[in-house]
């Protein structure tokens, strides 16, 4: 079983507004990116929240996912994955992977998700990420052998460095979609 994680706990300070909240096809980044992971053979969902937790609670289907709040959101991306391995294991200790995915990449779909799994399978690989713009990235599958790993995190360092440091463990699934992001507002404008 794998689990996915969606870290939305950031402030959004380049955007100046919540980008969980920022609607997309008639809904919020952060709905789209929900209904997105739903529709994966993904569970447990985790939706880890953090800066602006009190605006976005209440667009989140707390029945089908688990919410968990991370108090230290201002440390930065790490202590978002942290809280949500932690919450993955409780939820689900025979968990055999996770899948870590953002909300500001609005073309990630569930077709994506599932390949990740699928190459994990295929490949054996401990991890799998995504491949645009010449680099990996997120979305990324993390076996649970990297759990440790992904708790041992600090400060504004996310998991990509992990990509880096075990080279050799890493599959990649080429997702050229991956690159669009929204960090401002004319990433967002851009947005179709």
């Amino acid at each position: 079983m794998t689990g996915l994680i969606l870290l939305a706990a950031g402030a959004s300070t380049r955007l100046g507004a919540p980008k969980q909240d920022l609607l997309y096809q008639g809904k919020t980044l952060l709905q789209h990116a929900i209904q997105v992971a739903l529709s994966t053979n993904c569970t447990p969902v985790i939706v880890v929240q953090g800066a602006h937790a009190l605006v976005i609670s209440p667009e989140i289907p707390q029945e089908r996912v688990t919410i968990v709040e991370n108090p230290e959101w201002q440390e930065g991306m790490a202590s978002s994955i942290r809280v949500g391995v932690t919450a993955l294991e409780q939820r689900a200790p025979l968990a055999t992977g996770v899948i870590l995915m953002l909300c500001d990449q609005p073309l990630v779909d569930a077709e994506h998700l599932n390949n990740l799994v699928q190459k994990k399978l295929e490949t054996g690989k401990s991890i799998v990420a995504s491949y645009y713009n010449n680099t990996l990235g997120v979305p990324v599958l993390f076996d649970q052998s990297f759990f440790p790993h992904l708790q041992a995190l600090k400060g504004q360092e996310g998991a990509k460095k992990l990509l880096y440091q075990y080279e050799q463990e890493v599959a990649a699934v080429p997702f050229p979609q991956g690159s669009v992001d929204i960090d401002t507002m004319t990433d967002y404008q851009q947005l179709d």
